[in-house]
């Protein structure tokens, strides 16, 4: 959209530049989200978590006119490709080129606009990955052991845990995985388990020994715990990302094995090492300048420049020790001057109504299902960014999600841009008015100039310091400001008729103060951004250090008003709870057969039926909270002896829901 003369120049947001390098002397900020795992459609908590995160702090810089580059791509390599294809009946390459145009076709829906969606499964990934590689081995930095494995002979390969079946040798279930048994919830090793059995054919596998190659972590602890307590200050990393991190370097780096017996990975590039691949923790965060990579060939000089070039890193809590301890190892080890990690923005988890997202058990929204609904993206970025989980898990609740449609965008943001709007349609014939016929401005104009520049400072702070859930809500309090500046000045027929030169200045105070909203707006809700600059009929403007009114000119014609948002109906929230499992307590198929096989050992828990009462709300409560503490020390690597009292509070947790469900059902 050209400017028109009757906007002041200067002000257009600039078209999106398809050739971004750094600016020597100016601020250059590289944005990456945890890269998702290619072989499924990822859920609301895992676009909150990253990817959607990370596109309001990209779009903020562009708002700001600050030179900023965003890479993303799906992860593509590993055991879980491998399990995956194996199920499907396919190639790990088919279920690749499957799944990455779903992705980039979810994350294109919700308006999630990355300069590079790319993929692991690159020529780039490979020459960086074994660059990197070599570097380290140059420098003395890998070790070589030898690690017990399971192997089978009619596979003719070692499996990975995610390949081994057999009986758990802590409470005899026989149907436990080669990490962890299911019943218990014991953590285990492969080659822990009781007649072990291979997933993929069924036969015996025999432990054998394999070699491996080792990062030396230890070595790399002083400069990368240094590094971390400056960055993670300066930075102002999120404080579950400094905690985490913390626990890793209390307890010590240790050797990091970053090899494995896998045929789909980067080939380990060294004499006497065929046959092996990268650990795809070793290899997924050099997905990052391997992406640039394929953007420009001049990746060096945002990856490589740590003088011009701030990192950004967005994620769930779960990756953060890969990329605040073992990815920076890594670039250290290398010996060359690498960007490093400025800033670390973590979430905790976002649960769905009363359980957590499951894909086998049709619990959940996933990124086909909300194109479904038929609600625009702009409602569902705003629920789930207003939602964020930033200090504590948050729950997705449709109700809540209808309700602040309802009393949230269409009540506030919506009401008083489509009011203003239809006004100056209908008294103004679109025109805005002059200010020499205009009254002069009285205390109530001047109040919300103020009030609306401290807001605006305050949302400056907020996104300057990646608070986002923050920057919303000041963002929805500036909205909030314009609808009772309307009321206070009874912005209707009378005013017009009776005193027209104060209708004037309020008109153009309201329209001056929509226009800034757009540029407010445009890191959260982009098409909601577009939509009021299409109805001002103006580009959508940078985000200004201060508001004034003499952004939108005497004299200028706008367009007619949309509708911003539309109420949903209260009924969809049943509907949309039975569509997307939010009532079920059913079990998974895969569930229901573990059950079944293990019936001398455990009882299936009864199914319940109808509304829960208040001691199961409360209940599944302490159980969502226990798990989540259980992953919380997963997460950080703790001790076995530290982790196995707690997974065994969460079984004796469920075992009374169980208990409760049963007294119930009777």
């Amino acid at each position: 959209m050209s400017t028109p003369a009757t906007i002041k120049a200067g002000i257009a947001m600039p078209p999106k530049n398809p050739h971004k390098l750094p600016i020597p002397g100016q601020r250059n900020v590289l944005i990456t989200s945890a890269l998702p795992y290619v072989n499924n459609v990822p859920h609301l908590g895992n676009i909150i978590g990253s990817t959607l995160s990370a596109d309001v702090y990209s779009r903020y810089q562009r708002v700001r006119d600050i030179n900023a580059l965003y890479i993303c791509g799906t992860d593509e390599y590993g055991t879980a490709t491998e399990t995956k294809a194996l199920s499907d009946g396919v190639t790990c390459q088919e279920l690749c080129d499957k799944y990455h145009p779903i992705h980039k076709q979810c994350y294109e829906w919700m308006e999630i606009d990355f300069d590079k969606f790319g993929r692991t499964t690159t020529e780039e990934q490979t020459q960086i990955a074994q660059d990197i590689f070599t570097k380290l081995h140059k420098n003395d930095l890998l070790v070589e052991d030898s690690m017990l494995q399971l192997y089978c002979s009619h596979c003719d390969r070692y499996l990975a845990d995610r390949f081994v079946e057999g009986t758990c040798p802590k409470c005899s279930y026989h149907d436990a995985r080669g990490d962890q048994c299911d019943l218990c919830g014991s953590l285990l090793n492969a080659t822990d388990l009781i007649n072990p059995r291979c997933k993929l054919d069924g036969n015996q596998p025999v432990q054998k020994e394999s070699k491996h190659l080792f990062l030396d972590l230890g070595k790399l602890q002083p400069r990368c715990e240094a590094w971390f307590e400056k960055a993670s200050t300066e930075g102002h990393w999120s404080a579950n990302g400094k905690i985490i991190t913390q626990s890793w370097f209390k307890e010590g780096l240790r050797l990091r094995c970053i090899t494995r017996d896998l045929k789909w990975g980067t080939p380990v590039p060294l004499e006497g090492w065929e046959g092996k691949v990268f650990y795809v923790w070793f290899d997924a965060p050099i997905g990052y300048p391997s992406i640039t990579a394929t953007y420009t060939k001049e990746w060096e000089k945002w990856w490589k420049n740590p003088k011009d070039v701030k990192l950004y890193q967005f994620m769930g809590k779960d990756n953060v020790p890969f990329h605040s301890v073992i990815f920076p190892s890594t670039l250290f080890g290398t010996g060359e001057d690498w960007t490093l990690l400025n800033t670390l923005s973590t979430t905790e988890y976002l649960q769905y109504e009363t359980g957590k997202f499951s894909k086998s058990r049709g619990v959940g929204v996933f990124g086909n299902n909300i194109q479904e609904t038929g609600v625009p993206p702009s409602v569902w970025r705003y629920y789930l960014l207003s939602n964020r989980p930033e200090t504590n898990d948050s729950q997705y609740l449709w109700k809540d999600f209808i309700a602040r449609n309802n009393n949230e965008l269409l009540a506030n943001l919506g009401n008083f841009v489509n009011r203003v709007i239809k006004f100056v349609n209908a008294k103004y014939e679109s025109k805005v008015p002059s200010l020499e016929t205009a009254a002069a401005p009285t205390g109530s104009d001047e109040k919300l100039i103020r009030e609306a520049n401290e807001k605006l400072k305050l949302y400056i702070e907020a996104l300057d310091d990646v608070k986002i859930r923050e920057g919303l809500r000041v963002a929805m309090e500036i909205s909030a400001l314009g609808n009772a500046y309307l009321q206070e000045n009874k912005i209707d027929n009378t005013l017009f008729a009776e005193h027209k030169d104060r209708c004037d200045r309020v008109v153009i105070t309201a329209l001056n103060l929509i226009y800034l909203l757009a540029a407010v707006l445009f890191p959260y809700m982009p098409s909601t951004s577009e939509s009021i600059a299409r109805q001002l009929n103006a580009p959508v403007r940078l985000l200004p250090d201060e508001f004034a009114v003499d952004a939108i000119l005497p004299g200028h014609v706008i367009n007619k008003a949309e509708y911003l948002f539309k109420r949903i109906d209260e009924k969809q929230e049943e509907i949309w709870r039975a569509k997307y499992g939010g009532n079920s307590t059913e079990p998974a198929p895969e569930d229901k057969k573990k059950k079944k096989k293990s019936a001398s050992k455990a009882a299936a828990a009864p199914v319940f039926q109808g509304e829960k009462p208040e001691e199961v709300i409360a209940l599944e409560k302490k159980i969502e909270e226990q798990g989540a503490k259980v992953r919380d020390l997963k997460a950080a690597k703790a001790e076995a002896s530290a982790v196995q009292p707690e997974v065994q509070n969460l079984l004796e947790l469920k075992k009374e829901l169980n208990d409760l469900f049963a007294k119930l059902s009777v």
